[in-house]
């Protein structure tokens, strides 16, 4: 901290040789030039002003009022002989003297506080008056008798306290105590309001010096706010666009259908498995080949459990490169990379409250398995470029085509990540092995497609109805669907014309131009039947025919009086 002047000082003298001359050009630099002094009372004077220059450089240089209390004692001392000092300011909201300093010569000697009204106070008659207030012997004064005795009562004999005034405004009042009588001469009293006034300037400066500090504090507190809360802004607003266009990509997907189609025993045990798991949040490994729908056993999770109201948010971790993967699962800073020029959130982050889903996890690369095995473990996580650190209440279901354990055996696939995932592990079955599900998931893709191109599918052939439940569908339910797509676009009429042609020729060998014909509606009728026999058609409930379908109670009733479907004896 640099040290500044307060004020300047010049003498003068009409004698041949003047007692004493000062001369400085900086409070750190004091120079005392002096001839030959004739008197001990010149002696005296001189040392005195330069005490008085050295308590103006020694208080002058403090910016901390509590500071320059503390060394306020010891610097007058060296100027005058005493055995307390006082330091009393006076509080304007409180309309009160307040004691800020109370120090005496001999510190073995603890000094109490005097509780008094600040009309009985020394300090509260000079600050009034604006001049010096010198008792010489106390049990003399009659005008303070409660100060009287409480400093009788400690030994002292004579005060003298004198006014903390600058040129704006009064602060207080300096007071100094002896346990001598008659202990402050006029010339020690002169002496000590020279003093005053600067220790008063050093005062407001010092209360100044504090008041600006607090302003750039409150400033600075209120910057880092605004910054907290722009920084919040700029996440928030980042947050909701990602989320609006994740779901505007969710609204275009074709897999974005309501139900599980299927009745078949392989296929409710694994939807038994997904009421299971659904409420909790333990981590969830969807095996099975490709196209056998795990990301629609994924959104059942998530649709059943209690985060359904935050997002669902799925990435396909084969789709993305491997220079790329970490900022798309963890985002990144602006500038974290070359392209980097905006900020990016990432999946574990924009989903916070809600699920991810990782599809071909086993795809990540064994450099990045350790950051995702600390999600896990930890929910927390870094931005690329960031080394603030992030955590997330996201609930993660892992899906792979491939034999993790396998891979783990080979050194591709980290152990510890591996149990990390395969906490509750859930199996899809091929399509070949829930072949009765296969009716319904023809009329249900023929249904959709027929609607998206505004065609009305009435009619499938028996025997093709044959193939199709007897191929053995490599390609699984995405297979199916894409062929009962290009169907819908061939047929010109009522009568669904499936491409046979793509399929195995052993699978045609059955079709000899047979013209029987199964509807569509015939064949979800046997299998609603059948699901409502093995029920003892009851509707409703976990173990009723409408979850075996995979579909609402309303829905169920609505198909039965579509197709003609009633209870045995009771009518249609």
């Amino acid at each position: 901290m640099s040290l500044r002047s307060l004020w300047s000082l010049g003498l003068s003298s009409r004698r041949r040789h003047p007692p004493h001359f000062l001369r400085f050009s900086k409070p750190a630099n004091l120079d005392i030039v002096s001839p030959t002094l004739q008197t001990p009372t010149e002696q005296s004077l001189a040392a005195r002003y330069e005490a008085l220059i050295r308590v103006s450089q020694a208080i002058g240089a403090h910016h901390d009022c509590g500071e320059l209390f503390r060394n306020l004692a010891g610097e007058l001392r060296s100027v005058v002989q005493f055995d307390y000092i006082a330091v009393l300011l006076y509080d304007e909201a409180a309309h009160k003297m307040c004691l800020h300093l109370l120090d005496a010569a001999d510190h073995d000697r603890v000094l109490p506080k005097p509780e008094l009204p600040t009309e009985e106070m020394f300090a509260w008659w000079v600050y009034q008056h604006q001049q010096p207030l010198v008792i010489p012997c106390l049990e003399k004064e009659t005008r303070f008798p409660r100060l009287v005795k409480f400093l009788t009562g400690h030994g002292f004999r004579s005060t003298c306290t004198v006014p903390l005034t600058t040129r704006h405004r009064r602060l207080g009042a300096l007071g100094f105590g002896s346990t001598r009588p008659s202990a402050f001469s006029d010339e020690e009293v002169r002496l000590l309001c020279l003093v005053a006034d600067v220790v008063a300037l050093s005062i407001d400066d010092a209360r100044n010096f504090e008041a600006s500090r607090r302003a750039q504090d409150a400033l600075q507190v209120e910057r880092d706010r605004l910054r907290r809360l722009l920084d919040l802004n700029n996440r928030l607003t980042e947050q909701l666009a990602q989320e609006k266009l994740y779901l505007e990509d969710e609204i275009r997907s074709e897999m974005n259908f309501e139900d599980i189609i299927g009745v078949s025993p392989a296929l409710n045990r694994v939807l038994k498995l997904v009421e299971n798991v659904a409420a909790t949040d333990s981590t969830v490994l969807i095996c099975g080949e490709t196209g056998t729908g795990k990301e629609l056993i994924a959104r059942a999770i998530h649709n059943l459990s209690p985060r359904l109201a935050n997002p669902f948010v799925k990435l396909n971790c084969a789709a993305i490169p491997t220079g790329l993967l970490e900022s798309e699962l963890f985002g990144h800073e602006k500038g974290a990379f070359t392209g980097a020029i905006a900020q990016r959130i990432g999946r574990f982050e924009l989903a916070h409250g809600g699920t991810v889903f990782l599809d071909e996890i086993g795809e990540i690369p064994l450099e990045l398995q350790p950051k995702l095995l600390r999600v896990l473990q930890e929910r927390e996580f870094e931005r690329l470029g960031s080394g603030r650190t992030l955590r997330t209440d996201a609930r993660l279901i892992a899906a792979s085509n491939r034999d993790l354990a396998a891979m783990v055996q080979e050194q591709r696939f980290r152990e510890d990540l591996y149990y990390r995932l395969n906490v509750f592990p859930i199996t899809m079955p091929p399509l070949r092995e829930r072949r009765s599900d296969i009716p319904l998931l023809v009329r249900h893709f023929a249904d959709h497609f027929a609607r998206r191109m505004n065609k009305s599918v009435q009619t499938i052939h028996s025997e093709t109805m044959k193939i199709l439940t007897g191929y053995d569908w490599p390609g699984n339910v995405s297979e199916l669907q894409n062929v009962i797509e290009r169907a819908v676009i061939l047929s010109t009429g009522p009568i669904l014309k499936v491409p046979l042609a793509d399929l195995p020729a052993r699978s045609q060998a059955s079709v000899n131009g047979s013209n029987d014909s199964l509807t569509l509606d015939d064949a979800q009728r046997k299998h609603i039947l059948t699901a409502l026999q093995e029920t003892n058609w009851v509707l409703g409930g976990p173990n009723g025919a409408a979850a075996r379908l995979a579909m609402k109670r309303s829905t169920l009733q609505f198909r039965m009086r579509k197709l003609g479907i009633s209870r045995p004896g009771k009518g249609r």
